[in-house]
C-alpha cells in the first residue's frame, strides 16, 4: 500500500498572525468591510461618516435620523440628526463585531470641556434608547487639554473614551494620568508631516517617526503601569502596521487589511515588554502640558490640522442633512 501523501499546512496570512499579537480594529464605517474582516472593534470619525453617508446601504439610516431629529430650528435639527446617524451606523456596526464602536464628539467642541461632556452624554443616551449599553461604546474625543479633562470626567461616570488626534508625548502622558480607557496615537500623519518638512523617506519601517512615536508611548505605559490601551492608528502602509505588531490594538483601513490578508511571510512581535517597572512621574500641570506640546512643532501642526479637517467634514455632513431636511 502506498503511503498517504503528506499534507502541508496552509501558511497563515500576515493578518492572521497579526491578530495573535495585537487586537485588530477596523478603521471604517463601511459595514461590508467590517463583515469581511471581522475585527474586534470598529472606529468611526466625521470623515468616515461622510463617506458612509454616500453609500446606498445607509440611505434608510439617513432618512430615519432626519425623521427623528429634534430641535427648534434647522441647525438644531441637523445637529441632532447627525448624532442620530452616527449612532445608527454605530448600531449597525455593533451587529457585526464582538467589541466596541467608537463614536466621535464634534471636533468643533475640542476646546470646550462642558460642551464635550454634554454631547458625549447625549450620544450615550441615544445608544441606550436603541438598546445598546455603554459597555459597547467608546466616546471619541480630540486629545486637547479640554478634551482630556472631559474624558477624565466621563471615565468617572463609567463612560469609556478613545482619545484621538494624538501626536505628542505630552498628550499621551496626560491621557494616561487622566485614566482614559484608550488612546489612538497617529502614525501616518506624523510621517506625512516629516516628509512635507524635508525629511528623507525612512529606510525601514522601524525608522519611521510615526512608528517610533507609538513605540515610545507603549513602552512608557508599560514601564509605569498605566492601564490605558494604546491603539496605533492612521497607517499609510502595511510596513508601518507590522512594525507595531504587539501593540495593544491596531486600527487599520479596509485597504490595508486586504493587503495583510493576502500576504504571506512571518510576522514577528515588534513591541516587547521587557518587564522593567518604574514609579509614575509627577502629574503634568496644564501649563507643563501646553508647553511640552507646544515644543513639538509636528504635534501642534497636526493636532490643529486634524481638528480643522474633522470639523470641515462634519460641516459637509450637516450640509447634506440640511439639504435633505429642506426637501
Amino acid at each position: 500500500m502506498s503511503a498517504n501523501p503528506t499534507t502541508k499546512p496552509i501558511p497563515m496570512t500576515q493578518l492572521e498572525q497579526l491578530r495573535a499579537l495585537s487586537a485588530v480594529v477596523a478603521d471604517t464605517g463601511d459595514i461590508e468591510a467590517i463583515a469581511r474582516f471581522r475585527p474586534l472593534d470598529a472606529t468611526t470619525n466625521p470623515s468616515l461618516l461622510l463617506k458612509a453617508a454616500s453609500l446606498p446601504a445607509y440611505a434608510p439610516l439617513i432618512e430615519s435620523a432626519l425623521a427623528a431629529a429634534e430641535g427648534g430650528d434647522i441647525a438644531e435639527r441637523v445637529s441632532d440628526a447627525g448624532l442620530r446617524l452616527a449612532v445608527a451606523i454605530g448600531g449597525e456596526i455593533l451587529k457585526l463585531i464582538p467589541g466596541r464602536v467608537s463614536t466621535e464628539v464634534d471636533a468643533r467642541l475640542s476646546f470646550d470641556t462642558d460642551a464635550t461632556l454634554a454631547q458625549a452624554r447625549r450620544i450615550v443616551e441615544l445608544y441606550e434608547r436603541a438598546g445598546i449599553g455603554r459597555e459597547r461604546l467608546l466616546i471619541k474625543i480630540a486629545s486637547t487639554w479640554e478634551g482630556i479633562r472631559a474624558a477624565e470626567q466621563l471615565e468617572r461616570e463609567g463612560i469609556h473614551c478613545n482619545l484621538t488626534l494624538l501626536f505628542s508625548f505630552a498628550q499621551a502622558v496626560a491621557c494616561a494620568e487622566a485614566g482614559v480607557y484608550l488612546i489612538s496615537p497617529f502614525v501616518g500623519r506624523i510621517l506625512d508631516w516629516h516628509l512635507a518638512n524635508g525629511a528623507a523617506k525612512p529606510a525601514t519601517p522601524q525608522d519611521d517617526p510615526g512608528v517610533q512615536s507609538v513605540a515610545r508611548i507603549w513602552n512608557y505605559y508599560k514601564r509605569h503601569g498605566y492601564a490605558t490601551v494604546v491603539m496605533g492608528a492612521s497607517f499609510r502602509n502595511t510596513g508601518q502596521v507590522l512594525a507595531l505588531a504587539g501593540c495593544d490594538r491596531l486600527t487599520i483601513s479596509p485597504e490595508l487589511l486586504a493587503e495583510l490578508d493576502a500576504a504571506a511571510g512571518e510576522v514577528p512581535r515588534a513591541l516587547i515588554d521587557d518587564g522593567a517597572r518604574a514609579a509614575p512621574e509627577p502629574a503634568l500641570s496644564e501649563a507643563a502640558f501646553r508647553w511640552q506640546h507646544n515644543e513639538d512643532a509636528m504635534a501642534t501642526d497636526k493636532l490643529a490640522d486634524g481638528i480643522r479637517r474633522f470639523a470641515a467634514d462634519q460641516r459637509k455632513l450637516e450640509d447634506l442633512l440640511a439639504q435633505r431636511l429642506r426637501g
